[in-house]
């Protein structure tokens, strides 16, 4: 019995020190596999933290100073900067522009991108150069694009009155006038993002899978029918990504009003990004620049937010 008892304690030791054992060798794998993924994940992370983590954190630290962007000493001045600017009639004229803008942009290039999509989808002798033609607006440099739209939309001699007039419309003063300007800015807008929202929707309409068309057309479905049951949910993940990538260029939109507008006139076309590089480097108010920095990060961040929330009940993967 005592050697029984003896073997047995023995085993128990035995299996005490396995399961250590297998514990310690659990224990650095899982060390071993979380070195290896911060390994792969960093080259990516780095630019992360000082490209997009670290800005934002020290835009918001300046907006909670007076920093005139040139002095090296400055104060903390807490929320005054915010208290200013909520205070001020030309941040509410900013934030009224930036929305008008944002749906002003954002509606067309959904709508006429999918439809010019649609068109494209069809077979016929230059289709490839006409893409090409439509898509060009998107790869040109929007400063060079807005210089020729300012000839273009020059009230004397430019090509926009001469259409009008040739179809018998009264001409427009166009960048000149604050009833115009930011119409001018939003065509100008949506012509140069068609191209991209057209590439988009012609990849993601070749993969609807005609099954469902002939299925559908078997239950009697028509045209619109099947747009509306078959085409439009198969695209709807492309749909919820171009009005997210569409949505955030135009809250950051700036070279092609500062090149036809500079944000007039009489501040008709004056975006927050705007109203923010006028601040920042006209008035030298880095603090509450930057303080209007961090109401557009909250804006893109709330209207993101709505969109992701709200696509749970539109959009189908």
């Amino acid at each position: 019995m005592e050697k029984l008892k003896n073997k047995k304690g023995l085993i128990c030791d035995m299996d005490g020190v396995i399961n250590q054992r297998n514990q310690t060798m659990a224990k650095k794998y899982r060390g071993t596999k979380t070195s290896t993924v911060l390994l792969f994940v960093l080259p990516a992370l780095i630019p992360l933290i000082v490209f997009w983590i670290y800005p934002i954190l020290k835009s918001l630290y300046i907006s909670l100073t007076d920093w005139d962007y040139m002095s090296p000493t400055y104060n903390i001045v807490w929320f005054d900067n915010f208290r200013n600017l909520f205070q001020d009639s030309r941040f509410y004229e900013a934030l009224w522009n930036t929305l008008v803008f944002t749906l002003g942009t954002l509606i067309p290039t959904i709508v006429i991108g999918l439809l010019l999509a649609l068109f494209m989808q069809k077979t016929f002798k230059g289709n490839g150069i006409l893409k090409f033609i439509l898509f060009s607006p998107w790869i040109t440099p929007t400063v060079a694009v807005s210089i020729v739209w300012t000839w273009i939309y020059d009230p004397g001699s430019g090509i926009a009155n001469q259409i009008l007039k040739f179809v018998h419309l009264p001409q427009l003063q166009w960048i000149k006038s604050s009833d115009t300007a930011m119409l001018a800015v939003i065509i100008v807008t949506v012509w140069k993002s068609l191209g991209y929202a057209m590439i988009f929707y012609l990849s993601a309409l070749e993969k609807v899978p005609q099954e469902l068309y002939e299925a559908s057309g078997m239950d009697g479905a028509k045209g619109w029918q099947k747009f509306r049951d078959v085409t439009f949910p198969c695209i709807s993940p492309t749909t919820f990504f171009l009005v997210i990538i569409t949505m955030v260029n135009s809250l950051q939109a700036y070279d092609q009003i500062q090149i036809l507008t500079q944000g007039g006139p009489s501040g008709s076309t004056r975006t927050l990004l705007y109203m923010y590089y006028q601040l920042g480097f006209q008035e030298f108010d880095m603090g509450q620049a930057a303080a209007i920095a961090v109401v557009m990060i909250v804006l893109t961040v709330f209207l993101s937010s709505v969109q992701f929330i709200a696509s749970k009940k539109w959009v189908h993967y």
